[in-house]
C-alpha cells in the first residue's frame, strides 16, 4: 500500500472516504485523514476487509498518530433532501474543510470529486486498498458510523440496528414490514418509500 502522507508540492496529502451509502437507515459518514510519516500505522486498508475488533484498534491509533483527522455525519433528513450521492460529496468536502493543518491535495476513494474543495484532488477507485491515508479515512468513517448505529439500537431495539447497521438484510426488511419506518430510515430509498406509500395514502 502506498504511503500517501508524503508532501504534495510542498504541502500535505489527505485521504478521504465514506461509510454508509447503501443502508436504508442512519447517516452517511465521511472522514478525512492526514497521516504522519514519522508515526506509521501498520495494517491500514479497506475497513470492510477488517474485523470489527481490528477496526476499533486501528481507529484509536489513527486518532492518536495522525497529523489531522475529521469525521462528518450527514443526517437522514439531508440524504432524503439532496440524495445519497450529493450527501456523500457534501460530507467529504466538509471533512476536508475540518482538517487542521489543511492539506494541499486530497486522495478521494471512488470516481467522483466534490465541488469547491479547499485543495486539489484525485479520485482513486478502490483507493482504500491502495492508499494508506484513504484506508485510514475508511476506518474512521466505518467505526464512527457503526458506533452511531449501536446507539441507535438503544432507541429502536426492534429493528436490529446493532447487527445489520441499517443495511437491507432479510431481518431488517422483515422488521420494516412489521413495524414500518422509524425516524432514522431513509424515505428516499425504495424499500422504505414502498412501505410508506400505503401508510400515506391509505391504500
Amino acid at each position: 500500500m502506498a504511503d500517501s502522507a508524503h508532501s504534495h508540492a510542498g504541502g500535505l496529502i489527505a485521504g478521504v472516504d465514506e461509510a454508509g451509502r447503501g443502508p436504508l437507515a442512519g447517516p452517511v459518514v465521511a472522514a478525512a485523514v492526514i497521516l504522519d510519516p514519522a508515526r506509521p500505522i501498520a495494517g491500514l486498508g479497506d475497513s470492510k476487509a477488517l474485523s470489527a475488533a481490528r477496526r476499533e484498534k486501528l481507529f484509536d491509533l489513527i486518532i492518536e498518530r495522525a497529523l489531522a483527522h475529521a469525521v462528518v455525519m450527514v443526517a437522514v433528513a439531508q440524504i432524503d433532501r439532496i440524495n445519497i450521492l450529493q450527501a456523500t460529496l457534501f460530507g467529504m468536502r466538509h471533512a476536508l474543510l475540518g482538517l487542521d493543518p489543511a492539506p494541499a491535495h486530497a486522495l478521494i476513494d471512488g470516481t467522483q470529486i466534490p465541488r469547491d474543495l479547499p485543495c486539489t484532488a484525485t479520485a482513486i477507485i478502490d483507493g482504500d486498498a491502495l492508499e494508506a491515508a484513504i484506508g485510514a479515512a475508511s476506518i474512521l468513517a466505518k467505526v464512527a458510523r457503526d458506533r452511531y448505529m449501536q446507539r441507535l439500537h438503544a432507541s429502536y431495539p426492534d429493528y436490529g440496528f446493532d447487527a445489520h447497521k441499517g443495511y437491507g438484510t432479510p431481518e431488517h426488511l422483515l422488521a420494516l414490514e412489521r413495524l414500518g419506518p422509524c425516524p432514522e430510515h431513509r424515505r428516499s430509498f425504495a424499500p422504505v418509500r414502498r412501505l410508506l406509500a400505503p401508510r400515506l395514502f391509505g391504500s
